[in-house]
């Protein structure tokens, strides 16, 4: 998981004026009802009357079969301004009720209203089939029509439902080739600036493959309302959500950085990247619900520890002292310190002591010590980062197959998905590590390939971890570096078709947000990895400017 600064440490101290009673009272307002009309102010102006009174407003409107393809329209609005948690039972109800129908797709006619009925029943883990989008081809030549090529709704419609293929489902496959063609020949003879906005940003990025708080600000801000209704009570309700939950990653990222502070890892080894900002990032975005607060914080520290011993097997070890770290983290006991170089063991004791303390608070929540499993993620984390030292140390270029099966370990996204297993309380039932183990390969496959994707070397590192395009290119001699680069690509749509084969297994067994958190896992691996020309990452800097401190009106 490697990443690029884009904020000083001394900008954190920005965020730490934050007045937690506001932030209580919104997070209170989430579990109550909302029905309730009492008014009531705290001290910051937060009125959760009013709030709740626009909750309201919605509930019923979703309540209201006004037309079965106005709800569906209210909840993609709802998803994509990032307030759909208010309204789950709602959402659930109404994508159960379009499921169970026989005939679900037949009142559907257009390439719009059928595309966007099957994302979301799919996006809500619904297994509808992909020939629902044969009634638009040609009966003749099987072919999609003329009529469809000139509807710019239905075909950004079919591109965005294309996304949610799994392997073997051919016609998303064509429905995705035929929707990209004709938009960009839109795109070229199109003299309204907003619809050339909207087919650019859905090219560039899909609903499905992006993140819904990536997106939201411009969403929000051109929101025009469905049919006439909704345009200020749903503007209004995304405005003190947004408002709200900002402070509350503002008071989650004080913690963060506080708690790094307190290591003080940064001052004994300065070549380590110091992060928190970034690392905090990481569960900001894959963690959306308001009230997970806890659970992103102790995220942001088993992240922040991914990078810290990146570095140290990257930058600093030699593979003698490497050997050493690995064996003293497989022993997982305080006194294996004693056998490691002076400056690797304030490492080893800060990782000790916060993976036991987190192994620990969720005993204390949930009833169940996952601390060893905790300790095994490590485990492997470091003979995978120890394999790959030892490659690199002996000249030694594995093949495509060797470099990615340990390269998936190496990413960090295995370590990272067993610590969020656990926060989420997912260890105390029938429920197993095992179940969720492909989708954390997707979701680590996907990460792996961005990142060896990337050009730009991470800032002050000067160690090698090699790539999968450079296994590649000694396998296939002959090949340009602008194929290899192709095949990586290729790998990563492939592997984004079984990511949602899994999506779709996990919802169904009651694993919703395991699995949701792993997709926008996978959505937030673009925004790290894809430099631009001055090796910078902007969209990754416009989005935390956004999330931490941005007016939702610019």
């Amino acid at each position: 998981m490697a990443m690029t600064r884009a904020f000083s440490p001394s900008q954190l101290y920005l965020f730490s004026h934050i007045t937690i009673r506001r932030i209580w009272a919104f997070q209170q307002h989430l579990l109550i009802q909302t029905s309730r009309s009492q008014t009531s102010y705290d001290q910051d102006g937060f009125n959760s009357t009013k709030f709740g009174l626009l909750v309201k407003d919605v509930k019923y409107a979703l309540r209201t079969e006004i037309s079965n393809t106005n709800n569906l329209v209210l909840v993609d609005t709802l998803q994509r301004m990032g307030i759909e948690h208010h309204f789950q039972e709602e959402i659930q109800s109404i994508l159960q009720k379009e499921y169970e129908q026989s005939a679900c797709f037949l009142k559907y006619q257009t390439p719009f209203d059928v595309s966007l009925c099957f994302r979301l029943l799919r996006q809500q883990g619904y297994h509808v089939s992909a020939d629902v989008f044969k009634k638009f081809k040609n009966n003749d030549d099987g072919t999609f029509g003329l009529k469809l090529s000139q509807d710019v709704n239905g075909l950004i419609g079919l591109y965005e439902a294309s996304q949610l293929g799994v392997e073997g489902e051919y016609i998303l496959k064509e429905i995705a080739n035929f929707s990209v063609d004709h938009l960009n020949a839109c795109l070229a003879n199109n003299d309204s600036c907003d619809e050339a906005r909207i087919i650019k940003e859905t090219l560039k990025y899909p609903y499905h493959k992006s993140l819904a708080s990536c997106k939201a600000k411009s969403f929000i801000n051109n929101f025009k309302g469905i049919n006439g209704w909704g345009k200020s009570t749903l503007q209004e309700l995304a405005n003190i959500e947004y408002s709200i939950t900002q402070e509350i990653h503002q008071h989650e990222l004080a913690q963060v950085s506080g708690w790094w502070r307190s290591l003080g890892l940064a001052e004994d080894l300065k070549l380590l990247r110091d992060q928190p900002l970034k690392w905090y990032t990481w569960p900001m975005a894959v963690l959306t619900d308001p009230k997970m607060s806890q659970q992103r914080i102790e995220l942001a520290k088993c992240i922040s520890f991914v990078y810290v011993i990146d570095d140290i097997f990257d930058v600093y070890g030699t593979v003698e002292e490497l050997t050493l770290f690995t064996q003293a983290v497989n022993r997982w006991e305080l006194v294996a310190m004693l056998d490691l170089p002076e400056y690797m063991r304030s490492t080893y004791k800060a990782l000790y002591d916060t993976i036991n303390d987190i192994g620990y608070n969720i005993h204390k929540i949930y009833g169940q010590n996952p601390t060893q499993n905790l300790q095994n993620a490590w485990v492997s984390l470091c003979n995978a980062f120890l394999k790959e030292a030892k490659w690199f140390a002996s000249g030694v270029v594995p093949t495509t197959d060797e470099y990615l099966k340990n390269g998936i370990v190496s990413s960090g996204v295995h370590a990272v998905l067993v610590h969020m297993f656990y926060l989420l309380g997912l260890g105390v039932s029938s429920i197993h590590l095992e179940d969720v183990s492909a989708i954390s390969s997707s979701v680590a496959t996907i990460l792996r390939l961005w990142d060896d994707l990337g050009s730009a070397k991470d800032e002050n590192q000067e160690g090698k971890d090699g790539s999968y395009i450079e296994c590649y290119m000694k396998e296939n001699k002959d090949t340009s570096i602008e194929l290899a680069r192709g095949n990586v690509i290729k790998l990563i749509e492939d592997e984004w078709k079984k990511l949602n084969k899994e999506h779709l297994h996990l919802m169904s067994q009651f694993l919703g947000s395991f699995s949701k958190a792993s997709l926008n896992c996978a959505r937030i691996v673009p925004l790290m990895y894809n430099y631009d020309d001055n090796q910078s990452l902007p969209v990754l800097q416009e989005y935390i400017k956004s999330m931490l401190y941005g007016d939702l009106s610019v």
